[in-house]
């Protein structure tokens, strides 16, 4: 029979002797109980292990944790945050729930308030997860939160996801880094029967190799140093949901032949433990790296390759699908404006244009975090082409230490000149010269004068119009 993974709390406590007999309580009620001494470590916790509950205080010292509720919320969206009190005041209570809690309540004095605050919290997590299913059941298709494409490539990403969701077939998310392949698995989990149970991500590269085990299947205590209680590992955690395997081209081999049990048996055993622990959950992983080609230099199993890849989705590169960065631009500046309260910008141009031919090797991600800057260091409400860094200038900066190309001489005349003319006279010359050898296209004249077209056809429009030859005919 399965092993039901036991809710796991993470508990952010007011005072070391508070959180202590805050756990022993819960423990005591079988849940899984971590505590954290601060916000900085429950974000780590929060990162390395998902949690159904977070019990938070409202006061840390004489810091309030209003900004690491904001932030949790933001970043674990499906966790339940209760914030305690020790002086509860109405305000407060109206801003704790403003920046996302479920609820704020006096710090509970006795082990029965503590269990009702908890068990008023499950029971919001389950009418939530239900109200989702509800709504997941009249969903349009290929509505995939956070998933931006309409090229054909992403709309087959979208036809696969739909199309395998509703099954329990492993998925092998295949893509370059930054691609948004943890997107991909979130979306193939949250349109799938198992959506109302936990999805438990973990970064198989993240984690040093002599951690992993201890990290995917538990411990019991005692089972090395360190292993002062028994810890539930993250294939509990996701006890009849799904588990999303990161980066699984960098597992060691020894944990490939347990993850092949798993997926052969859906059981396990814990480090140091012999209790079998059978699992009902869906394994979807995910790699940047060629894996066919590890399996022939003997870096992969094959077997477990082959486990692993029943139903491949290869998630494009963003240089693959420049019809898309447009569509991407838009929504990450909607979704900046939005969350994290940045005027509402638009991009000149021209820096869309620069956006659309930039081959991107950081893909999605590096295209999302170049807006952000742009959005908080751009001056007014347009976006333009002097706050783009120099590697997507057509104009690249020389090499430091690299010596100035020399200008042919120049003589200044003896009664001197007017500087300004006489640039835009030398300017309109080399224009009408440029349009002459590219017959008038202005795309390749713009490429003759190392310059981007949308910017020639601005210094036309400045130079009113200017005379050149095309062929045999004269053209304005």
């Amino acid at each position: 029979m399965a092993s039901t993974a036991p809710i796991s709390i993470l508990l952010v406590a007011r005072t070391k002797a508070q959180g202590k007999a805050f756990q022993k309580w819960l423990e005591g009620r079988g849940f899984a109980v971590s505590v954290a001494a601060d916000p900085d470590q429950a974000l780590t916790l929060a990162d390395q292990s998902y949690f159904d509950l977070v019990l938070l205080a409202d006061r840390l010292g004489s810091k309030s944790t209003g900004p690491f509720l904001e932030r949790l919320v933001e970043l674990f969206p499906e966790t339940v945050v209760t914030v305690f009190s020790d002086q509860p005041q109405a305000e407060a209570a109206v801003v704790a729930l403003h920046q996302g809690a479920f609820n704020y309540l006096a710090t509970p004095e006795s082990h029965e308030e503590l269990l009702e605050a908890v068990e008023a919290a499950l029971e919001h997590r389950r009418q939530r997860r239900s109200r989702a299913r509800r709504l997941h059941q009249g969903s349009i298709i290929y509505d995939v939160e956070n998933l931006v494409g309409q090229s054909r490539a992403m709309q087959e990403v979208f036809r696969l996801i739909h199309k395998v969701a509703p099954t329990d077939s492993t998925v092998l998310i295949l893509g370059e880094s930054g691609t948004g392949k943890e997107l991909v698995a979130r979306a193939i989990h949250h349109h799938s029967h198992r959506r109302e149970f936990p999805l438990v991500p973990v970064n198989c590269g993240a984690i040093p190799s002599e951690l992993l085990e201890s990290e995917l299947f538990g411990h019991e205590r005692g089972a090395f140093t360190g292993a002062v209680r028994s810890r539930v590992g993250r294939f509990e955690l996701a006890q009849g949901g799904t588990i999303f395997l990161d980066e699984i081209g960098d597992m060691p081999p020894l944990l490939q032949v347990k993850i092949l049990r798993v997926l052969q048996e859906h059981a396990f055993e814990r480090v140091g433990g012999t209790r079998t622990i059978e699992v009902d959950l869906r394994i979807v992983a995910a790699t940047n790296q060629d894996l066919a080609s590890r399996v022939e230099s003997g870096e992969f199993r094959e077997d477990l390759y082959y486990r692993l890849n029943v139903v491949p989705i290869m998630v494009p590169p963003l240089r693959q699908r420049r019809s898309d960065i447009p569509l991407l631009c838009q929504f990450f500046l909607d979704r900046l404006a939005q969350q994290k309260g940045l005027e509402l910008k638009e991009l000149h141009p021209e820096v869309a244009e620069r956006l659309v031919r930039y081959d991107w090797p950081g893909n999605v991600r590096e295209l999302e975090n170049l807006l952000e800057r742009l959005v908080v260091l751009a001056e007014g409400e347009v976006i333009g082409p002097e706050s783009l860094p120099p590697k997507m200038l057509d104009e690249a900066p020389l090499p430091e230490g690299e010596p100035e190309e020399e200008l042919p001489a120049l003589e200044l005349p003896p009664g001197g000149l007017n500087l300004k003319h006489a640039l835009e006279q030398i300017e309109r010359r080399l224009i009408a010269q440029a349009l002459e050898q590219a017959g008038g296209v202005k795309a390749q004249a713009a490429s003759l004068l190392g310059l981007n077209r949308t910017t020639l056809v601005q210094k036309l429009k400045k130079l009113g119009g200017l005379r050149y030859r095309s062929g045999n005919r004269s053209e304005k």
